[in-house]
């Protein structure tokens, strides 16, 4: 049993007051979960979900923000349409697959090395197989940070980069060649997690 499933609880973040105190030590991640998730949510741009012990439920384990999204392929080169639909039958073929956005994640200073990061990816990928989940998902993307360990992070987590170089992400972005990427555009295939429960 992981950290999360024996002693926390999750709780859609509501109020600013909910979070109080809460750091991952990024200050982006930080600004984000205490104030602009809020005016996300206002906006249904976004929804963000908070893991709380349940000792002290006034402090915050982790955090993260889901977002409806989509997987356009038929904007991406052919070697990379490839790629995303490898597992989807070609009758079943489109042009956009439905997606969800892990737009944020942030764990706790003060609770890092326990696999928590890991842990809510692994609880939203079963999220969203779940029966009673209201929308069709085949995807799970992510604009990773584009930083060694970020991205390290998420390849243990079995995503996968949607373009094999940067330039090909400026060029899909259309970016010029001298702008620095700041994030890296990863995707998970949900049909991974559901064939082990089948």
């Amino acid at each position: 049993m992981s950290f999360l499933e024996d002693k926390c609880s999750l709780f859609p973040l509501v109020k600013p007051e909910e979070i109080v105190g809460f750091s991952c030590g990024d200050s982006d991640l930080d600004e984000f979960f205490t104030r602009d998730c809020f005016a996300y949510a206002n906006e249904l741009l976004g929804k963000t979900y908070c893991y709380k012990l349940d000792e002290d439920s006034q402090k915050v384990v982790c955090a993260f923000t889901l977002a409806n999204a989509g997987v356009r392929v038929s904007d991406l080169p052919n070697a990379r349409k490839k790629k995303v639909e490898s597992k989807i039958p070609h009758i079943k073929a489109l042009k956009d697959y439905p997606a969800v956005l892990l737009a944020r994640l942030g764990v706790s200073k003060d609770f890092r090395s326990r696999s928590i990061g890991s842990d809510v990816i692994e609880f939203v990928k079963l999220w969203f197989l779940d029966p009673y989940n209201k929308t069709g998902c085949r995807f799970l993307i992510v604009d990773a940070y584009n930083t060694p360990k970020t991205i390290a992070f998420y390849e243990r987590n079995d995503f996968k980069m949607v373009f094999s170089s940067e330039q090909q992400e400026k060029d899909y972005r259309h970016l010029n060649s001298d702008t620095a990427l700041s994030t890296r555009l990863m995707f998970y295939d949900l049909m991974r997690t559901a064939e082990d429960f089948m």
